[in-house]
């Protein structure tokens, strides 16, 4: 069976960071021991150090290094063009370079803690064709994926 590809937005990457529990630190632990393959873009990266400087400044010095321990891909963001021609799948614009790098990266599950925008609307997963969900969802996921 194969790695598990899977994208975390800026809100899943920054909890797997600033927190030693949970499920989006569990993903990132699987990362590190290549269970699963992170993948993230230059945006969730960006998002990302401003939202730890803000929040979690403590954190900030050692999420290079959790990074680099995870080894993630890094995506490049889309270009304009690709962002337009996507532009109705999410309805909070600012996301739509989200969907787009999780779809170019063709992953197995998009990881958010952005309900609003990304989960509690369906089309959202159906026009994108991803699966999308919380870390804790990616987490079982992945267990039962292990399972099967």
């Amino acid at each position: 069976m194969s790695r598990a590809k899977i994208f975390f937005d800026s809100s899943a990457l920054f909890a797997g960071i600033a927190s030693s529990t949970g499920a989006a630190r569990a993903l990132l632990v699987l990362a590190e021991a290549g269970q699963n393959t992170l993948i993230i873009s230059k945006q969730v990266i960006v998002e990302t150090e401003h939202a730890l400087a803000r929040k979690a400044p403590s954190a900030l010095p050692d999420s290079r290094e959790a990074l680099r321990n995870a080894n993630p891909r890094i995506m490049p963001n889309p270009d304009l063009g690709e962002i337009a021609a996507h532009q109705d799948i999410i309805s909070h614009g600012a996301d739509v370079s989200i969907i787009v790098s999780a779809m170019n990266a063709e992953v197995d599950y998009l990881v958010t803690f952005n309900r609003r925008h990304f989960i509690d609307d369906p089309t959202v997963a159906a026009d994108s064709g991803l699966r999308i969900g919380t870390p804790g969802d990616a987490l079982d996921w992945f267990r039962n994926r292990k399972l099967s």
